[in-house]
């Protein structure tokens, strides 16, 4: 098996463990002992500095653990990026539907992050934001630490005009550019958000572009950037994005579909770039089914 590409970083919290080992199975319970005790062995586990731990390593409160996660027996994912800019700080890729970002859950080596850094050779590659897995478009990666900071305020501070495309069900009631409004917490299970009572923390501008008698096309462009904020703003107003397999109600898990992917698409980011003051734009490649 070969080393993944990137660790993760644990501080170790209060708890009454002896070992690493068994503070990491009391935090991973998911994983068996078996797991931990072969990635100590294969110096999987290092700590802050980088020095391999061993499986008998005394814990300590606070102590910086750096794992590599893995998943035995990944399963590829069929379904490619494509590579639309790279300069010595940006990197912009065109995701497509069912890949994920970064690593999590069930998946390591079959996400964008490892992928592009195997194939651009860089491993100081970072997303500067995040799209699920579901949603396929637009995602900018930093390439340079230097500058990461600079491109990162722009996310932060709201500074970056985002432009998504989605399907989903009409709503005649409607005025038009609608602007929705809510607050928006974690929900359940984990992974799953839910609008509840209290002041909005989210805000997404929403307007159709085009209309059929089953469904329309929404142009949708989130102020904030809140964890599924899109498809949990549209399911709210109810028109949930087609093939939605979360909102309104999480569908029983089953495998990817191709032929019926989450019918949302970050179609396009701007910017003035931090470090030449230039205007900067980024079109997705991509398009929806048209109508679905």
């Amino acid at each position: 098996m070969t080393r993944p590409l990137a660790a993760s970083l644990l501080q170790l919290p209060p708890g009454p463990w002896v070992t690493v080992l068994d503070a990491l199975c009391a935090h991973f319970p998911r994983i068996d002992r078996g797991q931990w005790e072969s990635r100590f062995a294969r110096g999987l586990v290092e700590d802050e500095a980088g020095s391999p731990l061993t499986a008998d390593a005394p814990y300590r409160v606070g102590l910086g653990v750096r794992y590599f996660r893995e998943v035995i027996d990944e399963q590829p994912i069929p379904f490619r990026e494509t590579l639309l800019h790279v300069d010595q700080h940006l990197v912009v890729v065109d995701k497509p539907h069912f890949l994920p970002v970064t690593p999590a859950g069930g998946f390591v080596e079959e996400t964008v992050l490892a992928r592009l850094t195997r194939h651009l050779g860089n491993p100081a590659l970072a997303p500067l934001h995040r799209i699920d897995r579901h949603t396929a478009g637009l995602v900018l990666f930093s390439a340079n630490p230097d500058s990461r900071a600079a491109y990162q305020a722009l996310f932060r501070e709201r500074r970056i005009d985002k432009g998504y495309e989605a399907w989903a069900a009409p709503l005649p009631a409607l005025d038009f550019p609608h602007v929705r409004r809510s607050r928006i917490e974690p929900g359940e299970p984990f992974f799953r958000m839910r609008e509840a009572e209290g002041v909005a923390n989210s805000e997404t501008w929403i307007d159709p572009i085009e209309r059929t008698e089953q469904c329309w096309r929404y142009a949708l462009r989130p102020v904030t950037g809140r964890k599924h904020q899109l498809r949990v703003h549209m399911a709210g107003l109810g028109a949930p994005i087609l093939h939605d397999p979360f909102y309104p109600e999480l569908s029983e898990q089953a495998p990817d579909d191709p032929a019926r992917p989450l019918q949302l698409l970050a179609r396009r980011l701007a910017f003035i770039d931090p470090l030449s003051g230039r205007p900067r734009e980024f079109v997705s490649e991509l398009s929806l089914l048209s109508p679905p």
